[in-house]
């Protein structure tokens, strides 16, 4: 490579770019994608970027994938497939909390191989909270190595997170730029970077698995509780505890006959949430409903009292929900809190007068009055102002409740449509878009977009779902970047820097030590700008820098796009900035635990880089 190259007006505007892209990030004055606008418009008046090309990010492979890898990480959650999978982690934890660290993190970092990292933490974070709350295991101890194994397994696939998705086009686009006689870069399989993703995820879970209790807090003092800790509060609060139950009513089950109501004033009788009958299932049947033999009531309490009640009933007991499993699903349905407002119309009247189950859809199971909680005969009590109800519902049917304005729900619940039913027709569909993916025949935007016009089809998520699941923050941010990176390749201003640095260099440098540097240098410069940005500008120069000291152009660019995602330090990592308020982690804590992982991380890649390249 010609290290003597001029530096040329084109080569100092874009180098000026760059920097003014740094500064704005840095101080974040203004919004980041408000400065990757800017940037682009900017490239667009300077003719750095022909104007037939300028917008040409928008319809790129890479923004196209993630938009299509949020939507299905949205499909999956409607029909609550990670609730399912924190019941299996509790059963496989067996109580131990190296265990169960074990097992989240891992799978977690399974899944942000298929989904954006962010996607991955959002539909954790509850998940972590219950874990939190069903083991006593602080939230701080569960969050920073869920995120670390989120961020590591990104790199398990090209579509793991938004660096390794806009690798290909950034090695599509230098093609146009090598020198005579270089070989073309061609852009990398789904699974290529797998071997380095198990090696980065093993490394995590071995991290926190050896070193994680000496430097995780235990204290918990309920900073940043959450929605999912309603179980634990429910019982404190109002001795509302045990599991759900389904009690099958024999022939000679003397409740034959009996109304619901009738059943529920029975001495020792558990909650009766659900009754299946004629093989409709409804959860909060009204009370006058019959029960008749072959009926399924769904019971919550105890263990020993709902045995005890169905011994002395004559009634089938069985712990696994046959019948209810998508009623009492949590992402579907759960116990909730809501004041009765001084405007309200339930004022005076009580829950058999107001027919909640039968009219709402609401089984109210506790009344909270002046710090007494009324828990016998709830259905006959007078309602005052100031009154906290807790109820069992369909989270549906409680926002329904909610917007007549005479309850005031102050429980967070998912207000969208849950579809637990769907889960299994979402999984089929999602795994048809991944063995797409894996075809060389289709481009992963194509494989990806297949799966989501099936889960449309399908009913799994509505268009209006979709269109809210896109973060179109991060879909402009990349779009209007994704220029700035072809300007510092056409421009020759990664050339020139790439050279440059070759000439201060001791001679005879080791390739892998100028990895490892490139690494070290990406990993810094994401801690300023964003992992988007780091990637799209420091690509062209790693690109060019492998070319001038004799190494592989794509074992650069890899190390790159795996080094931008490096940040366990700072709110600058998008997973990081999501756990630091709800886990109370002060700066502090993240470089002392955040900053040996890095390393660890930086050395893993190269490592296996060179092993593969």
């Amino acid at each position: 490579m010609d290290t003597a190259l001029t530096l040329t007006t084109d080569m100092k505007l874009v180098l000026g770019l760059v920097g003014f892209t740094m500064v704005m990030f840095l101080f974040e004055r203004i919004r980041a994608d408000v400065v990757a606008l800017v940037v682009l418009v900017l490239l667009g008046l300077s003719g750095l970027v022909e104007p037939d090309e300028l917008f040409n990010g928008f319809s790129g492979n890479a923004v196209i994938s993630i938009v299509a890898t949020m939507i299905l990480g949205a499909g999956l959650d409607r029909t609550g497939a990670l609730n399912r999978l924190a019941g299996w982690l509790l059963r496989r934890a067996k109580g131990m909390e190296s265990r169960l660290l074990l097992l989240t993190s891992g799978v977690a970092g399974i899944n942000s191989s298929i989904m954006q990292n962010p996607s991955v933490m959002a539909l954790y974070m509850p998940v972590a909270a219950r874990l939190s709350s069903r083991t006593g295991i602080a939230l701080p101890r569960l969050l920073l190595p869920l995120a670390a194994a989120i961020v590591m397994g990104g790199a398990l696939t090209m579509v793991g997170n938004s660096p390794l998705i806009l690798l290909n086009d950034l090695l599509i686009a230098a093609n146009s730029n090598l020198p005579s006689g270089a070989a073309t870069l061609e852009p990398l399989k789904m699974f290529a970077p797998l071997p380095i993703g198990i090696a980065l995820l093993a490394a995590s879970l071995a991290y926190f698995h050896f070193f994680g209790d000496k430097r995780l807090r235990h204290d918990d003092d309920g900073t940043g509780a959450t929605p999912a800790r309603t179980q634990s509060y429910f019982a404190k609060a109002y001795g509302i505890d045990g599991d759900v139950y389904e009690l099958t009513v024999t022939a000679d089950s003397p409740l034959v006959g009996m109304s619901l109501g009738e059943a529920e004033a029975l001495h020792h009788a558990p909650l009766l949430l659900a009754l299946k009958s004629d093989g409709e299932a409804r959860l909060a049947p009204a009370a006058d409903t019959r029960i008749w033999v072959g009926s399924v009531l769904g019971a919550m309490g105890p263990k020993q009292q709902v045995s005890d009640f169905a011994q002395n009933h004559f009634l089938r007991l069985s712990s696994r929900l046959r019948n209810f499993g998508d009623l009492f699903n949590p992402s579907r349905a759960g116990i909730s809190e809501a004041v009765v407002p001084a405007t309200s119309k339930f004022i005076g009247k009580n829950g058999r007068d107001l027919q909640l189950r039968k009219q709402m859809g609401l089984s109210l199971l506790a009344i909270n009055r002046d710090k007494a909680v009324l828990r016998e005969n709830v259905r006959d009590v007078n309602l005052r102002a100031g009154d906290m109800l807790v109820f069992h519902s369909i989270w549906t049917d409680l926002h329904e409740a909610a917007a007549s304005k005479d309850l005031v729900v102050v429980t967070d619940y998912p207000k969208g449509e849950q579809r637990p039913h769907k889960f299994k027709i979402a999984m089929a569909i999602f795994a048809v878009s991944m063995l797409l993916a894996l075809s060389s025949r289709l481009p992963v935007s194509i494989a990806l977009m297949t799966g989501v016009a099936g889960m449309l089809i399908a009913g799994v998520i509505h268009i209006d779902e979709a269109y809210a699941a896109i973060n179109w923050k991060t879909v402009f941010l990349m779009a209007c970047l994704i220029p700035l990176g072809w300007a510092m390749d056409s421009s020759g201003a990664a050339a020139w820097v790439a050279g440059h640095t070759i000439e201060r260099l001791p001679t005879g440098t080791p390739v892998w030590l100028l990895e490892i540097l490139v690494g070290l240098f990406t990993t810094l410069f994401s801690l300023v700008i964003s992992h988007v940005g780091a990637t799209i500008v420091t690509v062209p120069l790693a690109i060019n820098l492998a070319l001038a000291a004799g190494g592989n152009p794509t074992a650069f660019a890899l190390i790159v796009a795996l080094s931008a995602s490096n940040n366990f330090m700072t709110a600058s990592n998008p997973v990081i900035s999501m756990i630091t308020g709800p886990a109370g982690y002060s700066g502090k804590e993240l470089w002392k635990i955040g900053g040996p992982l890095s390393l660890i991380y930086t050395v893993v890649a190269v490592a296996m880089v060179n092993l593969l390249y």
